[in-house]
C-alpha cells in the first residue's frame, strides 16, 4: 500500500515486518530457559571475583596491606593496579577512569583491588579483610559545591540563535528562575555481570552484559596487552541496560580477563545490588537556570538558558550527554532568539553516566516549567501556551543548533489527544472539583516530545550484519546491536523473514559477537533497529538479488519478475519453496553468505560554531495525565495516563507499545519517586530497595491508554519508514510531573507556579504546598 507521498506503509497482513509479533525470548523469560550470564554452567576451576572499594570519596592511598586477603580461605589470588600489564586507564572517550585505584582516590566505593575465590562469598568475605590507610580530603558532592570550586571534566558548550538578550529585555513580561533535577539508578534487574573464559591460544573470549561489545572487546585488549584480534566478546542478552552498560559494564569485563591471564582460569565477575549501586553512574542531575522574555499571549521572544550537569569524578560520556541536554531545552517548541549554555561539573562521586534519554529529558523538562512559568503569568491555560509556541512544521524554522525542524507530527498529535482524551472536559471537571475545597486537588497537564533521533558524535552512526541462507531455506542472522529487553532481535528478524518472504519461525538469530561483526557501535540513542535493520537488511537484499539473478536467468527473465512471498520463489513459470530455490541455488554456486553495512546520511554537527544536523529525524509524542493530590500530606496518585505517539510505519506493534509503556513508568520514577542521596562525605545513601523506590504495580493507574499514531509512515528513508522508539516515551512522563504541579497551583487558583524540583517526592511536594501559600499570602499583604 502507498500513500500520495509514494512511501510505502506496510500491510500487517502481507508482511513479517509490521506484524504485532511476541518478543523472541519471551517464552524464556517466563520460563527461565533464557539464560543470562550468571545463569550459564559454569566451568571446572571457575573463579569469582569481589570488589575491594575504597572508603572515602577524595584522597589518596597511603598504605595497603592485602595479607589478610590472600591468606583467607579459598582466595586463588589478589590483583592491584600494579598487576595491569598494559593501560590502566579505560576511560571510554577521554582519559580519567582507571580500572584501579593506582594513587589518586576520585569517589566513594571506587575499586581498589579485585579478590579471586574459589566461591562468591569467600572472595566476599576476603574483601572485607584490607587494611588500608588514606590521606583524605574534602569531596565536592554536589554541583553547587562543584561550581563554587570551579572544577570540571570537560570545558563548557554554547549554541546561539538570534539576539536573546535585547529580545528579554524588550519583552512585555519576563520571568527568570531555576530548577534543580535529579540523577537516577538504572536498577536493571539483572546487575553487571561478566565471565571471561582464558583461550587455548593465548586470546580471551568474554561474555558479557554490555550494550557495547566492541568497545570492551577494545579495552579488554588494552588492558591485557593484547590486539584486538585476540579479544572476542560476545553478549545474547542482558536484562536491562538502559545505559547502565554502554560503558559502566566494562570495568568488571576488564577485571574479569585481568584474572583470568593472571591465573588461566575462567573468572566470573557479578556484581551484589548494593555494589553495583555504588559502584557505577547514574543519570546526571542538573541544575539549570532560565531567563525568558513572551508577550501577553503567552509567546516566548527570547530565553536563556545555563544547564548545569553534575559529572561526577570523569569525562566518560559528559560531553555529549549535556550536549543533548542542550539540544532538547526547546523541545517542541521555536524559540526565535535563544542562547544556551551547556556546563560540565565535576564532582567526587562515581562517575555519571548514559541513562536513557542520554541528557535529553534533563534538558527537555525546564522547558516545560518555562511553559508552566508562563501559563500562571497571564493566566493561560499551560495547554493553550504549547500550542501557541509549537514549531509550525514545514515553516523553515530552526532549532537553537540550526536545524531545520521538518515532517513535525506533534501539533496532529496534540489535536488529536486533546480531543481523544477529552482534555477541555477533564479540565473543567478539575476545576469545579478544585472549587469545592477539601483536602485533595486534582491537576491535569499535557505535554509533548520532540525527540532527536541519531548519536550525535556522527562515527557512531554506523552498523553491520552477517545473514546466511541454508539449503534448507532456514535463514542465519547476526548484526551488531544487542538485545536488553528492547525487541530488537525481534525487529530485525522480522525484517529478514520480510526480505526473503519467509516465515519469521526460519529466522534464526545469533549472540552479537565481534568475532562475527566488527567495530559495532553502542546500542544506544534509540538508534538499534534504525542501524542494525538495514544493515541486516541490505546484507538479506544482496543475497536475494543473487537468487533472483539465478531464477531469472532460468527463465529468460529479469530479475524485477521475481517474487519472494509466502515461503515461496516465483517467476514466471517457476514456483518452488524458498528451501528448495536456495538448494538449486547452491548447487548452481550461488553465494548464500553476505555482510550488509549502513551509515546513516545527512547528518553533521560542527561543535565549533554550535551548528548542524545532528538528527536524521525527530521522534514525537505526547500524554495526557491526570494526578490527585493530598494537601495535609503531600502524598499524590496518578489516575489516568493517555498517550499518543508517532513511530512512522511501527515494525512490531505490541514491541513498540511495550516500549512506550515501559519508558513512561520509568520516566515516572524519575520524576516522582526515585531520589538519589549522598552524605557530606560523598557515601551513596540511597544504595538499595529499600531505600531507593522505583516505580510498582500500584503507581500506574488502572486507566493507562497507549496508541500509535497511525497513517504517517518516517518521511525520512529509514527501515521501512519506521520510527525509533526506545528513549522518546520516558519524556512523556513529564506530564505528571507538571500535573502534580497543576495540582498544587490550584491552592492560589493558578495565579502562581509553585517551586518544586525533580523528583516531586510527597515530602517535596508538601514542601511546594506551604512555599506556594506562603509566597500567596505575601502577595496579599
Amino acid at each position: 500500500m502507498k500513500f500520495d507521498n509514494g512511501i510505502e506503509r506496510i500491510d500487517a497482513r502481507a508482511h513479517a515486518a509490521g506484524e504485532a509479533l511476541p518478543h523472541d525470548s519471551a517464552v524464556g523469560h517466563v520460563t527461565g530457559r533464557a539464560h543470562y550470564v550468571d545463569d550459564l554452567p559454569e566451568y571446572d576451576g571457575m573463579l569469582h571475583l569481589a570488589i575491594g572499594r575504597t572508603d572515602i570519596a577524595r584522597g589518596r592511598v597511603r598504605s595497603l596491606n592485602l595479607d589478610a586477603v590472600r591468606a583467607a580461605p579459598g582466595v586463588v589470588c589478589v590483583l592491584t593496579a600494579a598487576d595491569v600489564p598494559g593501560h590502566l586507564d579505560i576511560g571510554p572517550v577521554f582519559p580519567g577512569d582507571p580500572l584501579l585505584v593506582a594513587d589518586e582516590i576520585q569517589h566513594h566505593g571506587q575499586p581498589l583491588f579485585v579478590v579471586a575465590a574459589t566461591d562468591l562469598l569467600s572472595a566476599r568475605r576476603a574483601a572485607t579483610l584490607a587494611v588500608v590507610e588514606y590521606d583524605e580530603e574534602a569531596p565536592a558532592v554536589d554541583v553547587a559545591q562543584a561550581i563554587e570550586a570551579g572544577i570540571t571534566v570537560r570545558p563548557p558548550h554554547v549554541m546561539h540563535r538570534g539576539d536573546p538578550a535585547a529580545a528579554i529585555t524588550a519583552a512585555p513580561r519576563r520571568v527568570t528562575g531555576s530548577m534543580r533535577v535529579g540523577g537516577q539508578e538504572h536498577f536493571y534487574l539483572e546487575g553487571q555481570a561478566s565471565l571471561a573464559v582464558p583461550r587455548d591460544d593465548g586470546g580471551m573470549h568474554v561474555v558479557t552484559s554490555n550494550q557495547n561489545p566492541t568497545e570492551v572487546q577494545k579495552l579488554v585488549a588494552e588492558v591485557l596487552g593484547l590486539p584486538m584480534q585476540a579479544v572476542t566478546a560476545e553478549v545474547r542478552r542482558m536484562g536491562g541496560g538502559f545505559g547502565g552498560k554502554e560503558t559502566h559494564a566494562n570495568p568488571w569485563a576488564c577485571l574479569a580477563a585481568l584474572v583470568a591471564r593472571h591465573t588461566g582460569r575462567p573468572a566470573k565477575c557479578r556484581l551484589p545490588r548494593a555494589d553495583d549501586m555504588v559502584m557505577t553512574g547514574k543519570r546526571h542531575d542538573f541544575l539549570n537556570r532560565y531567563d525568558v522574555g513572551f508577550d501577553d499571549d503567552g509567546r516566548i521572544l527570547g530565553i536563556d538558558y545555563d544547564l548545569s550537569g553534575r559529572c561526577g569524578c570523569s569525562p566518560d560520556l559528559s560531553d555529549a550527554i549535556v550536549d543533548r541536554a542542550m539540544f532538547h531545552c526547546d523541545n517542541a517548541y521555536y524559540l526565535p532568539n535563544v542562547h544556551v549554555e551547556g556546563h560540565r561539573w565535576r564532582t567526587h562521586t562515581v562517575s555519571n553516566t548514559a541513562f536513557r534519554g542520554f541528557g535529553g529529558p534533563q534538558g527537555m523538562i525546564v522547558m516545560e516549567l518555562v511553559i508552566d512559568e508562563i501559563a500562571r503569568a497571564t493566566g493561560l491555560d499551560p495547554l493553550d501556551v504549547r500550542k501557541r509556541n509549537l514549531y509550525r512544521g514545514d515553516a523553515g524554522q530552526l532549532t537553537p543548533y540550526h536545524q531545520e525542524v521538518t515532517h513535525f507530527t506533534v501539533p496532529e498529535i496534540i489535536d488529536r489527544l486533546e480531543r481523544d482524551a477529552r482534555y477541555r472536559e477533564r479540565r473543567e471537571e478539575i476545576a469545579t472539583f478544585n472549587a469545592a475545597g477539601g483536602v485533595l486537588r486534582r491537576g491535569i497537564a499535557l505535554t509533548p516530545v520532540k525527540f532527536g533521533i541519531s548519536f550525535t558524535v556522527t562515527h557512531l552512526n554506523q552498523a553491520g550484519a552477517l545473514v546466511h541462507v541454508y539449503t534448507d531455506g532456514t535463514v542465519h542472522l547476526n548484526h551488531g546491536g544487542t538485545e536488553m529487553g528492547q525487541g530488537l532481535f525481534t525487529k530485525v528478524r522480522q525484517i529478514v523473514a520480510d526480505e526473503f518472504g519467509v516465515d519469521v519461525s526460519a529466522v534464526g538469530v545469533s549472540a552479537t559477537r565481534t568475532d562475527k561483526v566488527p567495530n559495532t557501535a553502542p546500542t544506544a540513542a534509540s538508534s538499534g533497529t534504525d542501524l542494525n535493520g538495514m544493515a541486516a537488511r541490505n546484507a538479506a537484499r544482496a543475497i536475494r538479488e543473487r537468487i533472483a539473478a539465478f531464477v531469472a536467468n532460468r527463465q529468460y527473465a529479469d530479475a524485477g519478475e521475481v517474487v519472494f512471498a509466502d515461503g515461496r520463489v516465483r517467476c514466471r513459470d517457476y514456483d518452488a519453496s524458498f528451501a528448495d530455490t536456495a538448494r538449486d541455488a547452491w548447487l548452481a554456486r550461488v553465494q548464500l553468505s553476505a555482510t550488509g553495512f549502513y551509515k546513516t546520511p545527512a547528518i553533521h554537527y560542527d561543535r565549533d560554531t554550535g551548528r548542524g544536523r545532528p538528527f536524521f529525524y525527530f521522534a514525537n509524542g505526547a500524554a495526557v495525565s491526570e494526578v490527585v493530590v493530598d494537601i495535609l500530606t503531600g502524598e499524590y496518585k496518578l489516575l489516568a495516563v493517555d498517550i499518543l505517539h508517532d513511530v512512522g510505519n511501527s515494525i512490531n506493534p505490541a514491541v513498540d507499545i511495550g516500549q512506550i509503556e515501559g519508558g513512561f513508568v520509568q520516566g515516572l520514577g524519575w520524576l516522582t519517586t526515585e531520589e538519589l542521596k549522598w552524605d557530606a562525605s560523598g557515601r551513596l545513601l540511597s544504595n538499595a530497595p529499600a531505600n531507593y523506590k522505583i516505580p510498582a504495580v500500584a503507581d500506574v493507574p488502572e486507566h493507562f491508554n497507549v496508541s500509535l499514531l497511525e497513517g504517517v509512515p518516517n518521511r525520512e528513508e529509514t527501515i521501512y519508514h519506521s520510527k525509533a522508539v526506545g528513549e522518546p516515551p520516558l519524556m512523556l512522563a513529564i506530564s505528571a510531573w507538571c500535573a502534580i504541579r497543576d495540582a498544587v497551583s490550584s491552592l492560589v487558583d493558578y495565579r502562581l507556579a509553585p517551586r518544586l524540583d525533580a523528583p516531586a517526592t510527597c515530602e517535596y511536594v508538601l514542601a511546594a504546598i506551604e512555599e506556594i501559600r506562603s509566597r500567596e499570602a505575601a502577595r496579599g499583604s
